[in-house]
């Protein structure tokens, strides 16, 4: 198979690493200059340092749609923010090689790797990735490739468990075939709605659940934010057409047990760093890199507001990110609420 990973932040970078071994893949970057690096150096020393790049990694820069209609399976590996804008790369691109080559068209397929709502603007909604397509790209064959995972561990040949998820069974195939294998399993799961929210919630929750441990709150509070912070995923999640039992799996549960308690998650460095009395442009500017939970609570707790959905972890990170709460009141305001039985 001949992959395309095109954006070569750390993640993207990982799984390019990672499937080299059994496939043909390019990595692709928008600026010239780290392209020209990562070429010169075999190594991305400003997001995954002390990984070499395989020989047979090729790199990649220039025009992102001639390089993708070219590919099987094009894997979009930027930040939220850039998916619209690739998405609408990949749709001209899969249209031009339907005018080239026939039928050959339907063999070109896209997956991303951010996890997230877009950020809402005055006429949209924050959307999922798969709602962005919708809007961007209908015909466009794709999905999302998500769950459990730290770049730098995947790079490293660590086990770990993803989850392809689309509506389309040729793409959840595609990426089992790309992906799966060494030390990468990867399950299918027709549920992308389930699949993103739980992608996009579990970096909110991971603020909180930092923050919570760099205030020293204990391990009783880590683990009640964190069961009480997957009923808020699952409650979203259902109210926008996703299955219960998703939130349980990879995508869900998995990741957000990984991206509140391990210290290579970068939402959860946020968290610390607002613990510890820095400003929330200190804290971003100090990982750099992006924290999609700084990016997309707000949108988050927007969807969850328009579904009538009650967030109260959500909605303390907001307040605490938009600066309407001190981080020391945050706890306070979650213990102020009025009992409730305990249920999804």
């Amino acid at each position: 198979m001949k992959i395309g990973v095109f954006g070569a932040g750390a993640w993207g970078t990982a799984l390019a690493v990672s499937a080299c071994a059994r496939h043909e893949v390019l990595l692709w970057a928008r600026d010239a200059a780290q392209a020209q690096a990562l070429q010169q150096q075999r190594e991305n020393r400003r997001y995954l340092a002390g990984i070499a790049l395989p020989d047979a990694l090729r790199i990649a820069q220039g025009d992102a749609a001639r390089l993708a209609a070219s590919c099987d399976l094009a894997v979009i590996a930027t930040p939220m923010a850039g998916l619209r804008e690739m998405l609408g790369v990949f749709a001209g691109a899969a249209a031009g090689v339907g005018a080239g080559a026939g039928a050959e068209a339907a063999g070109f397929k896209v997956a991303w790797l951010c996890k997230g709502f877009e950020p809402a603007t005055a006429r949209a909604e924050g959307l999922l990735g798969h709602e962005i397509r919708a809007e961007v790209a209908p015909a466009l064959a794709a999905g999302v490739l998500s769950g459990p995972s730290f770049a730098l561990e995947v790079a490293r040949g660590q086990p770990t468990a993803l989850v392809a998820a689309s509506s389309d069974p040729a793409v959840r195939a595609a990426l089992v075939s790309a992906f799966h294998g060494g030390h990468v399993r990867v399950y299918a799961n027709e549920d992308i709605t389930g699949v993103e929210v739980g992608g996009a919630v579990k970096n909110v929750l991971a603020i909180a659940t930092g923050l919570c441990d760099g205030l020293g709150l204990g391990l009783n509070a880590r683990a009640a934010l964190i069961t009480r912070g997957l009923a808020e995923m699952t409650r979203l999640g259902v109210a926008l057409g996703a299955r219960v039992d998703t939130f349980m799996g990879l995508s869900g549960l998995g990741d957000l047990v990984l991206t509140a308690t391990g210290d290579l998650s970068r939402n959860r460095q946020v968290g610390l760093r607002l613990a510890q009395g820095q400003t929330l442009a200190q804290a971003v500017a100090s990982l750099g890199h992006v924290a999609e939970g700084v990016a997309c609570a707000h949108a988050v707790l927007a969807r969850a507001q328009r579904a009538g959905v009650d967030m109260p972890i959500t909605e303390a990170v907001v307040g605490l990110l938009s600066g309407a709460l001190r981080h020391d009141a945050v706890v306070a305001s979650l213990m102020a609420r009025e009992p409730v039985p305990e249920k999804l």
